[in-house]
């Protein structure tokens, strides 16, 4: 209704409306990860909404909508500007830094500490349904970044091709990286942290999946599917900030990682029409000729820990100030889905507890 009214009644206009709001979605689940199980419902409502009304759309203007980040290079000489081809940054880094934010606010789930400071792992119910969920995430991948070249011929959209192969490439690589790394360190190739570092590599190769060659793919998600091994235990041992699903080292970790690839690898190939950012010329990196770029990348990393982290935390905290952000401890021990949503998710599993308990 609202496009219609104001003269935006354009088929593309609302490809880019309906593009940007997934985007915005996609962002704003991330947070709910890190703070499962403990998270109000209505504190949820309330701190999502004020996500997607500023958090997200402040930094994705200054990325994406010709604000001062895009225009580092034509202001700066920086490169071509801050670089982020489908939201490594603008969509997973602002989610996981949210993430991170509303994880301190809460503090960690009952028992998920012991009282001298070592975590407990508290695990998931079903792992198969945990790694479905990677294998549905990776499919909805190809729509996420191919997908952000908005066509596929002309002006470098037959890019999309390579960009579809830089997905594939990454997400592998990021897996065998996570698998080999919690085998070579804990004896077993760990299924959920190999599933992490499955979407590690995915939200790595997101910025750069536009300007980088299948082999540099490949390097991008393996460091991704190292790193986000790394993240998670410095995470839970050192900051003792309580990540049931390791929302903040995927996609805040791995983010930010994606960011600076793009100012490393960027091979100075990718001709979108002849220029990004209004700076003529394609995209380049450090590694093949431009230091500039790196630069630009680290910039926007600087506003994403400096600005997005601090607006997540004073919203957070607000909200916490108003209405509160945690439940009970009554509802944690409980489970959440009846004292907050009002329904069993798993009816027949409560009544064989319940028969029991009887018994």
């Amino acid at each position: 209704m609202f496009l219609s009214q104001h003269g935006t009644y354009d088929v593309g206009v609302m490809v880019l409306f309906l593009f940007q709001m997934v985007f915005m979605d996609t962002g704003a689940t991330i947070p709910t990860g890190a703070a499962a199980e403990r998270w109000k419902f209505s504190a949820f409502a309330i701190t999502s909404f004020l996500f997607a009304a500023f958090t997200y759309p402040l930094f994705a203007n200054w990325a994406w909508g010709g604000g001062w980040l895009a225009n580092l290079g034509s202001n700066f000489g920086l490169g071509k500007g801050y670089v982020d081809f489908a939201g490594s940054g603008v969509v997973h880094a602002v989610g996981g830094l949210s993430a991170l934010a509303i994880a301190i606010v809460l503090g960690p789930r009952l028992a998920k500490f012991t009282r001298d400071g070592k975590p407990n792992a508290i695990l998931g119910h079903d792992i198969v349904l945990v790694l479905t969920g990677c294998l549905i995430l990776a499919f909805g991948w190809f729509g996420f970044n191919p997908g952000s070249t908005l066509g596929a011929s002309g002006s470098g959209n037959l890019r999309i091709g390579s960009i579809a192969v830089n997905t594939m490439l990454a997400s592998s690589t990021g897996m065998l990286g996570a698998m080999l790394y919690m085998w070579m360190m804990y004896g077993k190739p760990d299924a959920s942290m190999t599933g992490n570092g499955f979407l590690a590599g995915l939200v790595a190769i997101t910025a750069p999946s536009g300007f980088v060659n299948p082999t540099c793919s490949c390097v991008i998600g393996l460091i991704a599917g190292l790193l986000v091994c790394v993240s998670v235990s410095f995470v839970e041992r050192v900051l003792r900030v309580d990540d049931p699903v390791g929302a903040v080292s995927v996609h805040g970790t791995c983010g930010i990682w994606g960011v600076i690839a793009v100012g490393l690898f960027a091979d100075g190939r990718s001709n979108y029409g002849g220029s990004w950012n209004g700076v003529n010329g394609s995209v380049t990196g450090l590694f093949y000729g431009d230091a500039s770029q790196l630069v630009a990348q680290l910039i926007g990393v600087a506003a994403l820990l400096g600005f997005v982290f601090t607006l997540s935390f004073v919203i957070d905290m607000l909200v916490d100030v108003i209405i509160g952000q945690r439940t009970s401890a009554k509802s944690e021990l409980e489970g959440l889905d009846l004292p907050e949503i009002g329904a069993l998710p798993y009816p027949e599993f409560e009544i064989k507890v319940a028969a029991t308990q009887r018994v």
